[in-house]
């Protein structure tokens, strides 16, 4: 299906350019979303008369989002979840989590413009794009961690999943290896 863009869209092209997309495409996303119109004579001349009035109105979004990206722009979030001892989130993070933690910082944005192409699963600080427009994309660091402490201490580039053992534990374990093989031996003596 042939289609006039009224804003830019990703690679398929940008305001004005008439383009061939699939029908599914047009149909689904870029004719209900108002991104787009069919290509027939009476659209292109509807088209060239609101030109300006189009051009303009995608400028004020494109600035728009320019000041929400400069505020954004290198923030960290910090999501707190339970998780295991190696670090596997016992649910998920999903857009919907970043949206609500950007909210609670006072930054409006919508669940459609976080690019996050699989859900976090397991803690630690992790950077996800946000497309506030076509023209403007920025990137944001998410710390998941199980506790606030926990959070401090992966922002300064500590890895909290690494597990530690204490000498002394190792060292009860070795013994306690070594007086079950002398147990056997004396047990092989009494037969």
């Amino acid at each position: 299906m042939k289609v006039i863009l009224l804003e830019r869209v990703g690679r398929t092209g940008s305001i004005g350019d008439e383009v061939a997309v699939k029908d599914g495409f047009a149909r689904n996303y870029l004719l209900p979303q108002g991104k787009a119109l069919r290509a027939t004579e009476a659209n292109r001349k509807k088209f060239e008369a609101e030109r300006a009035h189009i051009e303009k109105r995608n400028d004020d979004r494109r600035n728009e989002a320019a000041g929400i990206a400069e505020g954004l722009n290198g923030r960290e979030v910090v999501i707190i979840r339970q998780a295991g001892e190696t670090g596997q989130l016992y649910g998920s993070v999903a857009s919907r989590d970043v949206v609500e933690a950007l909210a609670a910082d006072g930054f409006t944005i919508q669940r459609s413009q976080v690019d996050l192409a699989d859900p976090i699963k397991s803690v630690g600080v992790h950077t996800v794009a946000l497309n506030l427009h076509a023209e403007v994309a920025v990137s944001i660091t998410v710390n998941v961690a199980r506790s606030t402490d926990e959070a401090a201490r992966q922002s300064a580039g500590e890895d909290v999943t690494v597990t530690q053992y204490d000498d002394d534990v190792e060292g009860d374990f070795a013994a306690g290896q070594q007086d079950a093989r002398q147990d056997d031996r004396f047990d092989d003596e009494a037969v």
